[in-house]
């Protein structure tokens, strides 16, 4: 029943129908039948104990599902520290009251247990009828194995996607798949050779695509400010409601002639969600499906990311996010990485009202980020990572300019408010730069890391865009987030082409000159004219300009038009897509799982030393410290030691009440 009703598995035709019926069988039979090899009440609490394990087991993934549309891993529990902040909120807000009936049958028997209605019969069972319940087990399960395999080929071996193991294997099946694939996943890095890079680097050999000449070091020298747009999802940018633009300043700065925009960029995240962006953006790998790559493999493995070739070029490189080091496992990967500095939520004061969700507000975030830029010695790397419209978009009344949407989810109605209010603290941001002359020294890369409405929401989802329903086509187009890069004199407009979250590096790397040649990057300058534009799903499914592959569903890109019946040639093309898109992310996984970097040796670059990095606040202050006297190219020393902030103007409601307090504090000491 849950299956049906709280999963969305795609389950198409009577024989797929009849997999889902019987394939939570065999796991029960065996589960349950091990109670018939003990004796008398033991064999009762044995029963009850695993009713008890695999119903807490079913709800925990009805939660997680409702809101990502994947299950539960254990690398996912592994990071489940790293990002357990605010869970409780977030949770609320997940469950249903018809969640529970998953207890019901537990509840039923301990309870006709307890009054007597099932009397414990402490005849001993035979050992061969529970052997015989045993062998039955996997029986049924090689039948369900036999049914999945006749139905989807390769099931266990070529697919990406958690929805297609418990479709045809069940929930329990698929845990104990992830198990030994976690445990296969960790033998791999231990057993790893420089040999098993080969591969990888031939798939990129016949793959690679020259970088675009026009653009190749337009912005060579200038800083980079790296602007995390959490959860903005692309339909929002010139789109209206109430009467008003929901991301004015967006709006703008994706028109203005000197932005590139991209109206064809999508979120490849999986599990890892942000971390699965960072891991994209600054190291062009894809993140894992079975958990964070960050939380993972952050602390361990080898990287050669953008941060650290940048650091080997000259910059300083930093990153800012208020909320606490630990989330996503950052202090760890973020050394990782080659980051310099993490100004993280210890580095600011935090004053009651000035916290919301997962970690500061952005208008209160932003501001106090710049005292720290201004002193970064130029040029510099500084990726800013906002929270504010981040699920469970949690706003106050006073934080609010816009009305919530009507579509009746409660989950979905207030992300337009949230989204308005980090389109607010942009544009006091955008302002700021203006005003501070760094924006004319600057690149300006934004981005929006993942959807913020996931595809669980469908009702509200076609209510918002106005469609009387929605498709698997629609939901794919509905992964596109913004992504626009901005430097006065660049040569700007909106660009087409189809690319995606792995595609940034290449393209960051390209605009500032930076040589990285033989890099093992699975994306593509976004600017290259000969570029391949597939889009890879972490989940196998991808986009390119002519194929949109989503769910079971096959489609022409350009007009949604669904292709039920494939031409020779048409099967031949899309194959050949997904051909690539496999080998894309196996290849990326291998990395990853095997720390294959560390065998990459390159004259440009310098294997990371993480024990050079300390991101404890007086280290990081003692630190930038020591380097603007030893460059003095910060625009606090530019500006001969006087503080640019007083430029930066926010209509942060708890910081216009503190200058309240203190105009009055002032006046008070004055009269007296």
């Amino acid at each position: 029943m849950a299956y049906q009703m709280k999963f969305s598995l795609g389950v198409q035709g009577h024989m797929q129908e009849l997999i889902l019926a019987i394939s939570p069988i065999a796991t029960a039979l065996f589960l349950f039948g091990i109670g018939l090899y003990f004796r008398g009440k033991w064999a009762y609490w044995w029963m009850i104990l695993m009713d008890a394990i695999l119903s807490t087991w079913l709800f925990a993934n009805i939660l997680y599902y409702r809101e990502f549309s994947d299950f539960i891993t254990f690398n996912l529990i592994k990071g489940s520290g790293s990002t357990s902040d605010n869970l409780g909120k977030s949770l609320m807000g997940i469950m249903r009251g018809t969640d529970f009936l998953v207890f019901v049958d537990v509840a039923v028997i301990v309870l006709l247990l307890a009054i007597r209605f099932i009397k414990i019969d402490n005849t001993p069972f035979k050992i061969r009828y529970a052997f015989a319940t045993t062998i039955l087990s996997v029986g049924v399960f090689g039948v369900n194995l036999g049914m999945a395999y006749s139905n989807r080929s390769g099931l266990l071996t070529r697919t990406f996607d958690n929805n297609y193991i418990v479709k045809y294997l069940g929930l329990q099946t698929y845990t104990a798949y992830d198990a030994i694939k976690t445990y296969q996943n960790s033998e791999q890095k231990s057993k790893a050779s420089d040999n098993q890079l080969k591969p990888v680097e031939k798939f990129l050999k016949e793959h690679h695509v020259s970088s675009d000449i026009q653009y190749k070091g337009v912005a060579k020298g200038k800083n980079v400010f790296v602007i995390h747009l959490e959860s903005l999802q692309q339909f929002v940018i010139d789109k209206k409601w109430d009467g008003q633009e929901i991301t004015p300043n967006l709006n703008k700065l994706y028109h203005q002639k000197d932005t590139l925009s991209f109206d064809n960029f999508f979120n490849q995240v999986g599990q890892g969600k942000t971390a699965d962006a960072e891991m994209m953006l600054e190291n062009s790998l894809f993140g894992l499906a079975e958990g964070s790559a960050m939380v993972m493999d952050g602390t361990s493995n080898t990287f050669q990311s953008v941060p650290a070739i940048l650091d080997q070029s000259g910059y300083s490189t930093a990153s800012f996010h208020g909320d606490v080091p630990s989330f996503w496992n950052r202090d760890n990967a973020y050394k990782s990485f080659g980051y310099q500095y993490f100004f993280s939520k210890e580095y600011y004061k935090i004053k009651p009202g000035y916290v919301s969700g997962y970690g500061m507000k952005d208008k209160i975030f932003l501001k106090d980020a710049m005292q720290y830029v201004e002193q970064l010695p130029q040029p510099f790397y500084a990726k800013l990572i906002t929270v504010s419209n981040h699920y469970p978009y949690l706003i106050s009344k006073k934080d609010a300019s816009i009305k919530a949407w009507d579509t009746g989810d409660p989950t979905v109605d207030p992300y337009v408010q949230t989204a308005h209010y980090l389109d607010q603290s942009i544009g006091e941001l955008l302002s700021y730069l203006k005003k501070s002359g760094l924006e004319k020294n600057s690149m300006l890369v934004l981005y929006g890391d993942h959807y913020g409405i996931s595809n669980n929401h469908k009702a509200a989802i076609a209510k918002i865009l106005g469609l009387d329903q929605i498709d698997n086509y629609n939901l794919a187009m509905f992964q596109k987030v913004p992504f626009m890069i901005h430097m006065p004199g660049l040569k700007g407009g909106v660009n087409h082409t189809y690319g995606g979250e792995i595609d940034v590096m290449p393209t960051i790397m390209n605009l500032l000159g930076v040589n990285n040649s033989g890099a093992i990057q699975f994306g593509q300058d976004l600017l290259a004219k000969n570029r391949n534009q597939i889009v890879a799903f972490r989940d196998g499914n991808f986009v390119s300009a002519k194929y949109t592959k989503y769910g079971n569903d096959l489609y022409f890109t350009k007009t949604g038009q669904q292709i039920t019946e494939k031409t020779a040639t048409e099967k031949k093309e899309v194959a050949e897509i997904q051909d690539y898109v496999n080998q894309e992310l196996s290849l990326s996984d291998s990395v990853i799982n095997g720390d294959l970097l560390r065998f990459s040796k390159h004259s440009w670059f310098k294997t990371v030393d993480k024990s050079d990095y300390n991101y404890k606040k007086s280290a990081g202050l003692k630190q930038l410290s020591e380097a603007q006297e030893k460059e003095p190219t910060s625009l606090l020393k530019k500006n001969k030691g006087k503080s640019t902030l007083d430029l930066y103007k926010t209509d942060a409601p708890e910081l216009k009440n503190e200058s309240s307090s203190s105009s009055s504090s002032s006046s008070s000491s004055s009269d007296k």
